[in-house]
């Protein structure tokens, strides 16, 4: 089933911001909202390969999305009971905040002052990156240092503009950043040579450059300037959908540590003899009880969209839509395999 999708401008919150929507979100709990309406209001950023991105009949698709979907299979359960809302990286925060969106699921960095000052939660990361430079191979550049002087393209609003200017700052490098609000544009005025460089995220730019007319004509250089845990997030206030989001993103890591694929599911809830999946899909206990949800939520979830592993290997790994990032030996393989994707126990 196709999903609805919404696209939201500047214009579009100002007027709803003046007209009151955070007192009307507030007037009841999100999980009321939601169960209310019938759907999940979802909110990703214009189509980037690996995180969210349409096919050829205007689905949407990715990491970010599966995270989208799993929330509503664990609270309507059915994956299909989504809209998803593709909002400007200048207007996300203000779209969640004031209610036109219930969670936010669009490679945003988790930061201190996002995290304390605009009145949004941040959940358990679904993706840890890091900040690198993108640069034509003929350039002659290897390294990060090379760019003094240099024109660098990158995109408004976000943590990698800053993370650019303390980086020029403390080399002395002088980079001069031409800036952009939709990162299409930013690529094209890199491709057409406008600029020396282009910087963002390295798992964004990796997908990026397999659309470019001639990707090996490109490279990534190997610095790294920042962290970037990119994770979804809420509005503050409502800690009772906090917990169904946090276990949600939970739910997807701990299935694939406990073997529970979208494939076997069926299966391990009626022949397993191990007491932690019986709980978590709900044949056992009352983990339900808290979050306000049916026994069945994490079944659900995984029934929907699979484990943690599968959706990083269809769309950030070397599935048919996945832009070839490997797991292996990465901060995003499981904890058990040397990564930092990790469970709290769930009983």
């Amino acid at each position: 089933m196709k999903l609805k999708t919404h696209i939201a401008g500047v214009a579009a919150l100002a007027v709803m911001a003046a007209g009151g929507a955070t007192v009307a979100a507030s007037a009841q709990s999100t999980l009321e909202t939601v169960k209310e309406r019938g759907h999940v209001r979802c909110q990703v950023g214009s189509p980037s390969p690996g995180y969210y991105n349409l096919d050829s009949d205007g689905n949407w698709y990715g990491l970010d999305v599966s995270v989208c979907k799993a929330v509503a299979a664990a609270v309507l359960g059915d994956v299909s009971k989504l809209e998803i809302q593709s909002v400007s990286t200048q207007s996300r925060f203000t779209a969640l905040a004031n209610g036109e969106s219930d969670l936010l699921s669009r490679t945003a960095t988790m930061t201190l002052t996002r995290d304390t000052q605009l009145g949004l939660d941040f959940m358990p990361p679904n993706f840890y990156d890091g900040q690198g430079f993108t640069v034509r191979k003929d350039s002659g550049i290897t390294s990060a240092l090379q760019l003094k002087g240099a024109k660098v393209c990158v995109t408004t609003g976000t943590t990698t503009e800053l993370n650019l200017t303390d980086y020029s700052r403390k080399n002395d490098l002088n980079i001069s950043n031409v800036t952009f609000e939709d990162w299409n544009v930013r690529d094209d005025t890199y491709l057409n040579g406008g600029c020396d460089a282009v910087t963002g995220d390295k798992s964004s730019m990796a997908g990026n450059i397999s659309s470019f007319p001639i990707p090996a004509d490109h490279m990534i250089l190997p610095e790294t300037l920042s962290k970037e845990p990119l994770a979804s997030a809420v509005r503050q206030g409502d800690d009772g959908w906090a917990n169904i989001v946090r276990w949600t993103v939970y739910a997807l890591i701990n299935a694939e540590e406990l073997g529970i694929t979208q494939a076997n599911v069926d299966e391990m809830r009626d022949t397993s003899t191990d007491p932690n999946v019986l709980r978590m899909l709900g044949v056992e206990g009352n983990l339900n009880v808290g979050l306000g949800l049916d026994k069945d939520w994490a079944y659900n979830v995984i029934k929907g969209v699979g484990n943690y592993g599968e959706i990083y290997e269809a769309y950030m790994g070397s599935g048919p839509q996945g832009i070839g990032i490997d797991r292996e030996g990465t901060l995003n393989a499981l904890w058990t395999n040397g990564g930092l994707m990790y469970s709290p126990p769930m009983r």
